[in-house]
């Protein structure tokens, strides 16, 4: 007769799980405690997904582990819908979403001789909010965003407008100088959300994460991602639990 793996068990694999898992995605941690890492991971959005029950989760490991009386033997077992809750946020954990999964895809990129009408013509179909700019060997040189573009607009005149010689390059002094960082493509959301948070603890506002094959800047843009796609992605995990 096969030998069933006890609840008590599974729940401290569980946990065991989930704790290394946090000590890989929460980057630069003060310490390793359990409890300190989630404090310390508000920023994740899985993290703050399902901090609260953690937190319990945390406090039943302790009661658990110092309820066990030798090894692999407990006095006390977990209520199996509960390991099976914990179980699956170790997964989830161990098997975070590619970075390419939340990106707007695929990325419109265009050359500063590109004709602004034509842009105004993706905007209007789209609504994209961000164009790289590429110079003609393809690198990337900056980033149009919808700001720019009204900017540009609000120091026209109110008439006689005509778009027809005006280029990309004509709205670059009204751009301000935004940065990016490039990530591979087999990046995942945790180091996304790392990359972000490191620029918004050191007060340098990143407008976006572009993903290519390599994370090279001289290769074709895969996905663009902003912070707001962390938000809606954020939002979405909300709804689903």
């Amino acid at each position: 007769m096969e030998k069933t793996t006890p609840l008590a068990a599974r729940f401290e694999s569980a946990f065991n799980r989930i704790h290394k898992s946090l000590i890989r995605i929460v980057r630069d941690a003060k310490h390793d405690h359990f409890k300190g890492l989630l404090d310390e991971g508000d920023s994740y959005a899985i993290i703050r997904m399902y901090r609260d029950d953690l937190y319990q989760y945390g406090k039943l490991r302790n009661a658990i582990v110092h309820d066990k009386v030798k090894q692999d033997y407990y006095i006390a077992e977990p209520h199996e819908e509960i390991v099976l809750q914990i179980e699956k946020i170790a997964e989830e954990l161990e098997k975070p979403k590619k970075a390419l999964e939340i990106a707007s895809s695929p990325v419109l990129y265009y050359k500063e001789e590109t004709p602004l009408k034509d842009i105004l013509k993706v905007v209007d179909r789209l609504s994209y909010s961000q164009y790289p700019i590429v110079d003609t060997k393809g690198i990337y040189k900056w980033l149009l965003t919808t700001e720019g573009i009204i900017r540009w607009l609000n120091k026209q005149p109110l008439t006689g407008l005509s778009l027809k010689n005006v280029v990309v390059k004509d709205l670059l002094p009204y751009e301000k100088l935004h940065q990016v960082v490039y990530v591979n493509s087999e990046a995942d959301i945790y180091e996304v959300e790392a990359i972000f948070e490191e620029h918004h603890l050191a007060k340098k506002k990143l407008k976006a994460v572009i993903v290519t094959q390599n994370g090279k800047t001289d290769e074709k843009p895969l996905g663009i991602i902003t912070a707001w796609d962390l938000v809606e992605i954020d939002a979405i995990d909300q709804e689903l639990e």
